[in-house]
This record gives structure tokens, C-alpha cells and sequence, in this order.
């Protein structure tokens, strides 16, 4: 269904299936994928690749324009994946470079008034709360959440199954499994109760903790925690996912001092 009340440019390529309600806006340059629907007012823009059964809501704006000075018009991309949820007056920026962009993967739900900026990369089955902001550059790991009104500064990694609670506004990367919280950001403790709800052991869980009383409960540095960690906990897929991203972000994390 296409509704002759709603602009959809002639090169638009539309799926099977696809709805578009009155006043909806689809640019040039555009793909929608089967079963996909976009509601009134709300608008796709050019360089915008969308997969299947993807919901966007009254007045949000999919592939906007970067807000970045060193985007100097080229064409850039916003590729979003299947099953996702964008709900009202969501902005999502496509990327400021002509390779890469923004990305979104499959099975998100980005709230009301979020705002995901320029070349960010929000994996799958993550929530994006109420008025959340991601900057640039940004990353989101895999079924992870942002509670509403929570700040993402640019350049910054969150990784998986981490909760971030409302309001806080995070300057650094984010390890696994952990919950943020306040501002300046804290430790609040480990992701537990989501993560048992979908299946991790009381095992994983245990181990994931005691990772966590060395890297943030010792009063000693990343780098030393790191070690006692490998030391204490026995190695498996937590214990290295944990290990793996602090290494990989130079042992920049969130909620700790670098002076010690």
C-alpha cells in the first residue's frame, strides 16, 4: 500500500508488501525491504538502505543529513537491517564519508526522540531509550540498552548485554556485562538479571563478577587489574570477551581513574 497522499521518488526501490502512509517523504537513492512500513510524516533519506519488516513511526527521520563540518555533501550511507522498531521523531545521520556509515543491524528498538549520530554502529537487539543521544562514531554492542535520556559522547564503545541507566552520560568505553549508572558514571554492578533472563549460567555470572570486584572494586590500575583477572578467573568465553575489549580500547574504560 502506497499512498497517493505520500512522496516516494521514482527511483525508490520498495520491497514487497511495503506500506506507505499520507505524507510520508522516500528520497531518491533509497531501498525498503519486504513487509516494511512507514507511517505518516516520518521520512527516508537519500542513501538509505533498509531491510525487512522495519516499523518507522509518525515524524522520524532515517539517513539525515550528518551534522558534522567535515561532511562536505558526497554521498554517504544509512544501512539498517531487519525487524526494527524506530519510533517517533527518532533522527538517525548517515555517515560523513563515502565507504562505511551508519549502521544499524537487526531487532532494535530506538525510542522516542533518540538521536544516533554520523558513522555510529548500533549492533542487534538493542534498546535506545526515550531521548537518548549517540554522537558520532559511536558503538552499541549486541542486546545492549540505553535508558531513556542517557548520553553517548563521540568516538565512545559500549559493548554487549551492558545496561546503561537513565540520564548518564558516558565519556568513555563501556566493557561487558556491567551496569552504569549516575553522573559522573559509576559502577553499578553487573547486567545479572537481564542476563540470566536469557540464558547465561549462574557460572558465567560468578566469573563475570569476580572479573568485575578486580577492575573496578581493587583500587588498583586497568592494567594490573587485567592480570589478576587472567590469573584468577578461569579463561572462557565471558572472561576473554571482558579481557579482549578492554585490551582493544587501549584500557580506556568507563567509571575509573587512568592515574593509578
Amino acid at each position: 500500500m502506497i499512498s497517493p497522499l505520500a512522496h516516494v521518488d521514482p527511483s525508490a526501490k520498495l520491497g514487497n508488501d511495503v506500506k506507505i502512509y499520507p505524507f510520508a517523504y522516500i528520497d531518491a537513492n533509497v531501498e525498503i525491504g519486504d513487509g516494511s512500513v512507514i507511517m505518516p510524516y516520518a521520512s527516508i533519506m537519500n542513501g538509505t538502505r533498509m531491510g525487512k519488516n522495519n516499523k518507522v513511526y509518525q515524524g522520524a527521520i532515517v539517513g539525515a543529513d550528518p551534522q558534522d563540518f567535515r561532511w562536505k555533501g558526497e554521498p554517504t550511507a544509512c544501512i539498517i537491517g531487519d525487524d526494527n522498531v524506530i519510533r517517533e521523531h527518532v533522527i538517525i545521520n548517515r555517515g560523513i564519508y563515502s565507504t562505511g556509515g551508519t549502521e544499524i543491524g537487526d531487532g532494535n528498538f530506538i525510542m522516542a526522540d533518540s538521536h544516533i549520530g554520523h558513522d555510529s554502529v548500533i549492533k542487534s537487539k538493542c534498546v535506545i531509550g526515550n531521548g537518548a543521544t549517540l554522537a558520532g562514531d559511536t558503538e552499541v554492542g549486541e542486546c545492549s540498552i540505553l535508558s531513556s535520556g542517557a548520553m553517548l559522547h563521540e568516538g565512545c564503545k559500549v559493548a554487549q548485554w551492558v545496561l546503561i541507566k537513565g540520564g548518564c552520560r558516558i565519556g568513555s568505553n563501556v566493557p561487558p556485562y556491567v551496569i552504569i549508572a549516575h553522573n559522573p558514571a559509576s559502577y553499578y554492578g553487573i547486567n545479572a538479571w537481564v542476563m540470566r533472563k536469557h540464558g547465561f549460567t549462574e557460572e558465567q555470572i560468578d566469573d563475570i563478577a569476580k572479573c568485575y570486584r578486580h577492575i573496578y572494586q581493587c583500587g588498583t590500575s586497568v592494567f594490573n587489574a587485567l592480570q589478576r583477572v587472567e590469573a584468577d578467573v578461569t579463561d572462557s568465553p565471558v572472561r576473554s570477551a571482558i579481557v579482549d575489549f578492554i585490551r582493544a580500547n587501549d584500557l580506556q574504560i568507563v567509571a575509573i581513574r587512568q592515574d593509578i
